[in-house]
């Protein structure tokens, strides 16, 4: 029996101080980001879909909105799909900018394979892959929508494909409202299929 688990990254956020927001609550969807959410509500309306659920996280949570309300189901959450853990969390990290530039930061930066800053890559992919099989369990034989963030999709969908865990963030294939997809039979995973029914766009887009 087929299941699908997709794997949704949430749309654009409202984020004008570009900073790295992680887990901190109050950060929604920006104009854009709605945009895409209903794009990909119409691209999964022929789907059958039977269980949407999503990080506790507002943004994901704004993301699933349109797709549950376009399939007559209510969202539920998982913490196993939240952003991860950054001891960057609320500041400014892009490359020549903010907290990077002071020394007091660089101590963190000392294993980039665990990774030394944040939650640890292996952490990542255990509780994604949790929220998954939970997922897929309620979805049997059907389509379940899973709404999470960057850094743990990539994360798992690594894991699966046998790929080291730490890894340059300019190249992850995740962007912004795309569709990770993990095709079933049974509880044995067949095979991953991305897709961005809102378009492409830069992984290195802060914070998002």
């Amino acid at each position: 029996m087929t299941t699908i688990v997709h794997l949704l990254r949430h749309g654009e956020v409202h984020n004008p101080d570009k900073i790295l927001y992680g887990r901190l609550p109050g950060y929604r969807l920006s104009d854009r980001g709605q945009a895409q959410a209903e794009t990909v509500a119409k691209t999964l309306a022929d789907h059958r879909l039977t269980h949407v659920v999503a990080s506790p996280l507002q943004r994901a949570r704004e993301t699933a909105a349109p797709i549950g309300a376009a399939h007559g189901l209510d969202i539920d959450t998982d913490d196993g799909l939240i952003e991860a853990g950054n001891l960057f969390e609320g500041m400014r990290v892009a490359v020549g900018d903010g907290a990077l530039r002071e020394p007091r930061h660089w101590p963190k930066l000392r294993n980039p394979f665990r990774p030394s800053w944040g939650e640890p890559y292996v952490e990542i992919a255990h509780r994604m892959l949790g929220a998954v099989y939970r997922a897929r369990s309620r979805a049997d034989g059907g389509e379940a929508l899973c709404v999470s963030h960057q850094l743990p999709i990539w994360t798992l969908r690594s894991f699966l494909e046998g790929r080291t865990l730490w890894h340059d963030p300019r190249s992850r294939q995740c962007s912004l409202a795309s569709l990770t997809s993990l095709v079933f039979d049974g509880e044995e995973l067949l095979r991953v299929v991305y897709s961005e029914p809102a378009g492409t766009t830069d992984p290195r887009a802060t914070g998002a």
